[in-house]
């Protein structure tokens, strides 16, 4: 019964405990900002309204979204979708999300290239999530061994799709810490708040792509025989 394979959590584990320290960075951090006014009281809404003119992105429109760290910028449709604790609030954690998010929007403007690839493969991914374990274990139970490794080679391409997005959030953190700067949005302090905001959230995909890359370890282990040896 290799589902309950106890060599599972041996791979799993500490990728576990990596993901659940990353969200409790996140949440902290944004909790901890969102009580820090800003010096200029913007709210995330007024920063956006600042920053996308003079960045040449007037093709973006701006439209709410419901929940909390729900904020994101969709290049399909050119929008920057923000909550409402982000959109209202005068707070540096709305300032760094927002600045984040229009740092994809230049990203997206600048067709900067490992976005196009994370785009392009989001169709393949969205497939692979959930027909590369069902081909693996079929595969594995029925000692079908090329099944077995087309759902690995597929399970990859999440592996692939979680490195590539490491560069992506790296990169519009980056932009959006210069949004901040060059137009005096934040100052030093607050400057260093925001990227402790940014920080913890990029340590989410980072978490994310540990846990990928357990699983696929841990697919390889039980194909290649070592995961079921038994004294």
């Amino acid at each position: 019964m290799f589902y309950f394979d106890p060599l599972y959590f041996v791979f799993a584990l500490p990728a576990l405990l990596l993901a659940f320290y990353a969200q409790f960075k996140v949440k902290n951090a944004y909790a901890r900002y969102t009580q820090v006014a800003n010096s200029r009281g913007l709210t995330g809404l007024d920063a956006a309204r600042i920053i996308l003119g003079p960045e040449g992105l007037h093709d973006v429109t701006i439209k709410g979204v419901p929940g909390e760290l729900t904020d994101h910028y969709d290049p399909r449709d050119k929008s920057l979708g923000l909550s409402a604790g982000v959109a209202r609030q005068p707070s540096v954690a709305s300032l760094a999300i927002v600045a984040h998010e229009i740092g994809h929007a230049l990203q997206d403007h600048t067709a900067y290239a490992p976005l196009k690839l994370r785009g392009a493969i989001v169709p393949a991914v969205q497939v692979s999530a959930w027909v590369a374990p069902l081909l693996f274990f079929i595969g594995l139970a029925l000692n079908a061994t090329s099944l077995a490794w087309l759902g690995v080679i597929l399970f990859a391409l999440g592996a692939v799709f979680a490195l590539v997005t490491l560069p992506v959030e790296f990169d519009a953190s980056r932009r959006g810490l210069r949004l901040l700067q060059t137009y005096h949005l934040a100052d030093g302090r607050e400057l260093q708040g925001a990227k402790s905001v940014l920080d913890a959230a990029a340590l989410t995909y980072v978490a994310a792509l540990a846990q990928t890359l357990a699983t696929l370890l841990y697919y390889v282990t039980l194909l290649t025989g070592f995961g079921r040896r038994r004294d």
